[in-house]
């Protein structure tokens, strides 16, 4: 089995003292490709540094969570443009809406989102989106630049079923994550991921974060790593009723088509 996780917050400090082994451990699971999410004005360079380390296995995205875009500034815009400038960096984000936390005002989430969405109708390049609570504006947002963007990924979805045919009725891509395995929250999960398209369907780790619940045994410290994605694709292999293999296979060759990576 070989997996991409296209979610991976490898400049994560809980990883500065082991990331060399933590990757070596995840490519020794079957993990032969990650995309290391920029979400921050800190860590968008960081994440394209990391990537030029390894070339043809680490890439980077480059963006600003919503959790930061206060941080979106004329200064951060022309920032992040040059990020993209380097080919290393494969997706523009992580960008979008969370009005769950609400850590920055709505009317920042959204422009600093708006911004973005310039920046990959600029470059061509795919988008790596995150929402939360915020479904209707991040539809309507998202509708303004219809026929300008590429190709989008909703990453780390947690939403409703309504919501998912909201984003595969528009051709979106969904990141699966360990979230799924999260008997407490991710139920609902398991009941509607097989409706998504094997064309469009991606898995992540999040790593550290979401830890998947259903691992035994779990890890001391309880970061996630990118190793357990097998783990999360056994999971979602069994809750679409189609053989490991098939999911990940399926899996990898969208990631690659979407992210344009190297086979």
């Amino acid at each position: 089995m070989q997996l991409i996780d296209i979610g991976l917050n490898f400049t994560h400090d809980s990883f500065d003292r082991d990331r060399e082994a933590a990757w070596q451990r995840a490519r020794e699971a079957g993990v032969v490709q990650a995309v290391l999410t920029g979400a921050s004005r800190e860590h968008s360079p960081l994440a394209l540094e990391m990537a030029r380390t390894k070339p043809g296995e680490w890439f980077a995205t480059a963006g600003v969570h919503p959790h930061h875009a206060s941080e979106y500034t004329a200064e951060c815009d022309a920032e992040m443009r040059a990020l993209h400038a380097h080919p290393e960096v494969v997706a523009v984000g992580e960008t979008g809406l969370d009005y769950f936390r609400d850590f920055s005002p709505r009317p920042a989430q959204r422009k600093a989102f708006e911004r973005q969405l310039e920046i990959a109708a600029d470059t061509g390049k795919p988008l790596f989106l995150h929402q939360r609570d915020a479904h209707a504006d991040f539809l309507a947002i998202m509708k303004d630049f219809e026929g300008r963007i590429g190709p989008a990924v909703v990453h780390c979805f947690t939403g409703s079923r309504e919501e998912l045919f909201d984003c595969i009725d528009r051709d979106w891509h969904v990141g699966i994550t360990g979230w799924l395995c999260d008997e407490r929250r991710g139920q609902h999960l398991r009941e509607i991921v097989g409706n998504i398209p094997a064309n469009r369907l991606m898995v992540e780790t999040d790593a550290p974060y979401l830890l998947p619940r259903t691992l035994k045994p779990m890890p001391k410290d309880r970061r996630n790593e990118p190793m357990f994605l097998p783990h999360i694709v056994e999971e979602l292999a069994r809750d679409r009723g189609e053989d490991v293999a098939v999911t990940a296979d399926n899996a990898t060759a969208t990631a690659r088509a979407f992210f344009r990576l190297p086979g």
